[in-house]
């Protein structure tokens, strides 16, 4: 089938607005598998704070890079891209459609445009920022950050302290801005892309946000926390839904303090990657629970 014409499904959008279900309902029309672009649902040790698919929904389709690595692991955007094109090349073997789905922007950008072509950066300087953080905190990175780079500070998730201390570090080791660097030159794919953004009226989607954030806290998110803890140094754990609760476990804020700022900074981050992912002209937008109006829109362009 290597001969035949490949489509890339692509469905983005905020958290907590549906994203999983539309990509197996897609792939299981499409007799197809999806493969996740979502930066912490890589990661085996972070379950329910990731809102992964369910056992009975990875049953349903094959999903790929979810559980794939370890927390320990570093795995870079660069490294998703060249692994997912890999393993998309061999499932186009076999599928003329495929899914992707995900919240996260960079990865998503990196699949379906490709990473800039980036100078080397000091790796002396990269583990003084690192130590730096672990004593000081994000703060002083931030405000550093926002003064050499602050084109790069305004598009950077705040929420990632390993992009921020990225983007010091490059300017530090270089003398130059990342953002002049990121100049959104596309890669051609050998394979068509079909965007699909789901998003809602913000209240009800803020709503379908807390009401998770309460469900994952009933499933054992704090239990979850607790056996990460002598973990939370790693990247992977500097993450909404992690970060507060290590706070709370510190006897930093109590439960429900802790709680209402996972909600906060969810709704926080939802409004982050709906920016990010509006910036794509190619993206067409639908209400999440319009699904036949998203399968003709697709099939209208295979």
């Amino acid at each position: 089938m290597s001969d035949l014409k490949r489509n890339l499904i692509v469905v983005v959008g905020p958290t907590a607005i549906g994203k999983t279900a539309l990509a197996i309902n897609l792939a299981q029309h499409f007799s197809t598998e999806v493969i996740s672009a979502d930066s912490r649902q890589f990661f085996k040790e972070m379950d329910i704070g990731t809102a992964k698919p369910s056992k009975e929904e990875l049953a349903t389709v094959p999903h790929h890079f979810i559980n794939s690595h370890s927390i320990s692991t570093f795995f870079s955007t660069g490294d998703f891209e060249n692994q997912a094109l890999a393993k998309m090349d061999v499932l186009f073997q076999k599928h003329e459609q495929l899914v992707m789905v995900g919240g996260s922007g960079l990865y998503i950008n990196a699949v379906c445009n490709g990473l800039d072509e980036l100078p080397d950066t000091d790796l002396n300087i990269r583990a003084a920022l690192k130590e730096r953080f672990a004593k000081e905190g994000i703060e002083s990175i931030k405000q550093q950050l926002s003064e050499v780079d602050p084109e790069f500070y305004v598009r950077v998730d705040q929420a990632n302290p390993q992009r921020m201390i990225r983007g010091l570090e490059f300017f530090l080791s270089t003398g130059k801005k990342l953002s002049a660097y990121q100049t959104n030159s596309t890669k051609k794919r050998p394979f068509n892309q079909i965007k699909i953004g789901l998003n809602t009226d913000r209240a009800l989607l803020y709503e379908r946000i807390n009401h998770r954030v309460d469900l994952m806290m009933e499933a054992g998110l704090l239990k979850e926390v607790q056996t990460l803890l002598p973990y939370k140094h790693l990247n992977a754990l500097n993450t909404v839904g992690y970060t507060e609760l290590f706070e709370y476990l510190e006897g930093k804020s109590t439960l429900e303090q802790a709680v209402d700022a996972i909600k906060q900074n969810t709704r926080r981050f939802a409004k982050r990657q709906l920016t990010w992912f509006r910036k794509d002209p190619e993206t067409a937008w639908f209400e999440p629970n319009d699904y036949p109006a998203i399968l003709s829109y697709v099939e209208a362009r295979l």
